[in-house]
């Protein structure tokens, strides 16, 4: 099974499914577009996250960084006078100290991934989408912005007018294969721009979805008009998408077969179905472990995929 990944909706959705299937047979392609650089340090958010979720770590209320960290590092960064608007914990440092040793050592990041996810206990395969450096930019009415100064430095609050992603055209080894081997792939209900939208963008996935012969089934990030986490209903509207499954149906038409939507979202079905996705229309809020393991095998379902755990 593959199930393409990116940010906290993802590594919720993630823990759902690893209590359907086994998680040995599972492989995380996850966006790396969102990766950055912070006092010398390569920090890959999402793979964190994701790494960090499935080795039961994570701040269960920010749904990101590490549970009970503390900041002692990034209040004497903050006293020295440097920039600390993206928060490190102290044990989260660690993560990307380590991975940048290793990526100066010449270790690539598939490898050095496999490596962290071994050393937390992770059995699932997460695999960064790129071996190389792809920035997500995004264009706003200040001029164009990497990810993270638009995300976390500026809250989200500046309206997106277009996104590029700058560097890495070329999927990490292993990614094509994983696509044309799986089963069953499900879309994570991630932000479909900056989120999958990156992993789309790499030379030859979206043709691979396209030609595959397993199911491709979508969860909706986006339930009554707003998205479960993050910017993503706000920059759908700014970019002339319509904010609702339909308008995340529509990116995804040329490889999709099944689209989740909640049940809220139910009367667009039709429409959904119009387009070509068949619409299984369920509880689509993961409110908790319960509510994401459902959602899982609802997803894995509407694949035509038996349950397996």
């Amino acid at each position: 099974m593959v199930v393409l990944c990116g940010g906290v909706g993802a590594a919720r959705f993630l823990e759902g499914v690893v209590r359907v299937v086994d998680a040995q047979s599972l492989t995380a392609i996850v966006n790396v577009g969102d990766d950055a650089e912070f006092h010398g340090l390569h920090v890959s958010p999402d793979i964190d996250t994701i790494l960090y979720t499935l080795a039961g770590l994570v701040d269960p209320d920010q749904g990101w960084g590490v549970r009970g960290d503390t900041h002692l590092v990034q209040t004497e960064l903050a006293r020295l006078g440097r920039d600390t608007w993206f928060q490190l914990g102290d044990r989260d440092l660690a993560t990307h100290i380590h991975r940048t040793a290793l990526l100066h050592e010449g270790v690539p990041p598939t490898e050095v991934t496999a490596r962290l996810a071994r050393s937390l206990g992770v059995r699932a395969r997460i695999l960064p989408a790129s071996d190389e450096r792809q920035a997500t930019m995004v264009r706003t009415d200040r001029g164009w912005l990497p990810f993270q100064e638009y995300f976390v430095h500026r809250r989200q609050q500046d309206d997106v007018r277009e996104v590029r992603f700058d560097g890495a055209a070329t999927p990490a080894p292993g990614v094509i294969d994983a696509i044309g081997d799986a089963r069953v792939i499900l879309v994570a209900p991630s932000n479909p721009i900056v989120s999958i939208g990156p992993i789309l963008a790499l030379a030859g996935v979206r043709a691979a979805l396209a030609r595959t012969q397993a199911p491709v089934v979508a969860i909706s990030p986006i339930v009554g008009g707003e998205a479960l986490k993050g910017p993503a209903a706000a920059m759908l509207a700014s970019l002339g998408h319509e904010v609702s499954p339909a308008g995340v149906a529509r990116l995804y038409a040329d490889f999709l077969d099944v689209m989740v939507l909640d049940e809220r979202d139910a009367a667009l079905a039709p429409r959904i179905e119009s387009a070509g996705p068949r619409a299984v229309v369920a509880p689509a809020i993961m409110r908790d472990l319960a509510a994401k393991e459902q959602l899982a095998r609802i997803a894995i379902d509407a694949a035509g995929a038996p349950a397996v755990a």
